[in-house]
């Protein structure tokens, strides 16, 4: 998280997902489509990991009533959401920080596009338990990140470096960004993420993502 800190690592984040994430386009415009499905015409959104502002962007141009709180602890991609949405920004309240920042609501659907995969479990289950809290009954949260099957770590950070690599990304920064991810970021199984979903107090849990090291779902407060 710290890279995030800093302004000029933050002005170049939005080069990398659509070169590191198999599919990051559709991925996003799918989380948006499995939250129409239930949500009002004039819904109010929670994201969390707002920053930078990309899933916020393709939530504001394909839905036009839709609002947005978004939270997010660095000041740096925040202020690149700023930029990001342009004139969109009139219809998002971004907030500086974690979960706990966030209004009461109650929303009518919430997002967390690769952020949960930063957060040690423990971390994890508070931050999803406080998104449940803040939605209405049955409103939808859609999260993607990376989940990595239990023991398979090196074969899919491999695979996910050769993916980086053949969209443009030089080989040196493929790979030390697979170490960099292997060894620090506390990744769980699909099986484990599904778990804390529902410890959560989330149900109806769908998996609806999947590119080599990141999977997607949607569930139900």
């Amino acid at each position: 998280m710290d890279a995030f800190s800093d302004r000029q690592a933050a002005a170049r984040y939005a080069e990398n997902p659509p070169r590191m994430v198999p599919g990051y386009a559709d991925m996003q415009r799918m989380a948006m489509l499995l939250i129409a499905e239930r949500a009002p015409i004039d819904a109010q959104i929670l994201v969390l990991g707002a920053g930078g502002g990309l899933e916020l962007k393709v939530f504001a141009e394909a839905q036009p009533e839709w609002s947005f709180v978004g939270v997010d602890p660095s000041a740096p991609m925040l202020e690149l959401a700023q930029t990001t949405l342009g004139d969109l920004a009139c219809r998002t309240r971004l907030h500086l920080g974690l979960i706990d920042v966030a209004p009461a609501g109650p929303f009518d659907a919430a997002a967390c596009i690769l952020t949960l995969h930063f957060i040690e479990r423990r971390e994890r289950l508070r931050t999803l338990e406080e998104v449940r809290r803040r939605l209405k009954p049955g409103a939808p949260f859609v999260c993607a990140h990376y989940s990595i099957p239990e023991g398979e770590i090196d074969l899919w950070m491999s695979r996910y470096a050769s993916f980086a690599t053949s969209s443009g990304i030089e080989r040196s920064q493929a790979e030390r960004a697979r170490t960099a991810i292997a060894e620090q970021l506390p990744i769980l199984s699909p099986e484990e993420d599904e778990q804390v979903l529902r410890e959560a107090g989330f149900t109806q849990i769908g998996l609806f993502y999947v590119g080599f090291t990141f999977r997607g779902w949607v569930a139900y407060a």
